[in-house]
């Protein structure tokens, strides 16, 4: 079973060779790597040729964001299931990607998802957050829950039949991938209990008030569009359930 992984990237000098690192370290090797950077104008391009062969498909050029971008790599894809894996992130080990793989091959599933740890951006070993996910249920998604997308893996015939991401909800593109994917397809689900990344924290959607208060609209958008019932009642609940994170 062959996995695509998408990192998409731009000016991201200062952590794009961890994540390289953790994607070429994996124990599993029937991979195909995609690297999709924005026309960075900081070192990012140099240290990425530096890999060589070990990045299956590099490409540099202007784009429309970050989604524009993950849905440029996914129309390259050619692995039976896409994850994506940020710039700025890293697997948590060496065996995660061998662990999706047994899954997908174990089980007739669409989708996988699982765990992750926020970490601190200047100390990555410090631990902040920690995401849990739980077995799917439409309740939890209801209520304000939602996977971890660096987490999240579906087969590519999921982005063939229900679409890639909606690039004009900006910060929201991937909440909303999720919501269809999960709430209104009959697409098997499953929760792999494990930590599969390790994610810095400073997301541009939470930097500044007005940036989440925009985020929060496009996300009420996202759950109308997927037909969550009582959406209000999921962004209100959404904020409690990262809260519990810290504990």
């Amino acid at each position: 079973m062959k996995i695509t992984i998408i990192t998409v990237c731009y000016n991201a000098q200062n952590f794009i060779s961890q994540c390289v690192q953790s994607v070429l370290n994996q124990d599993y090797s029937n991979i195909e790597y995609i690297v999709i950077d924005g026309n960075s104008q900081d070192n990012t391009l140099a240290i990425l040729k530096q890999y060589g062969t070990g990045i299956d498909v590099l490409i540099s050029e202007p784009d429309k964001g970050i989604y524009d971008a993950i849905n440029k790599g996914i129309a390259l894809a050619t692995g039976n299931c896409i994850g994506v894996l940020h710039a700025d992130d890293f697997y948590a080990h060496a065996n995660v990607l061998s662990q999706v793989a047994k899954a997908f091959m174990s089980h007739p599933i669409d989708i996988l998802y699982g765990n992750l740890d926020y970490v601190s951006r200047i100390n990555h070993n410090l631990i902040v957050r920690k995401w849990r996910s739980h077995n799917y249920s439409d309740f939890l998604l209801e209520n304000g829950w939602m996977p971890a997308h660096p987490t999240f893996y579906a087969k590519k015939e999921c982005f063939l039949k229900y679409g890639n991401y909606d690039i004009c909800l900006t910060s929201a593109a991937d909440y909303d991938l999720m919501l269809r994917f999960l709430y209104k397809t009959p697409l098997e689900k499953f929760f792999l209990n494990l930590v599969m990344v390790k994610m810095r924290t400073g997301g541009a959607s939470n930097i500044t008030f007005k940036n989440r208060w925009l985020a929060n609209r496009q996300d009420y958008h996202s759950l109308k569009k997927n037909n969550i019932p009582f959406p209000f009642k999921a962004i209100l609940f959404k904020p409690f359930r990262k809260i519990l994170q810290f504990f």
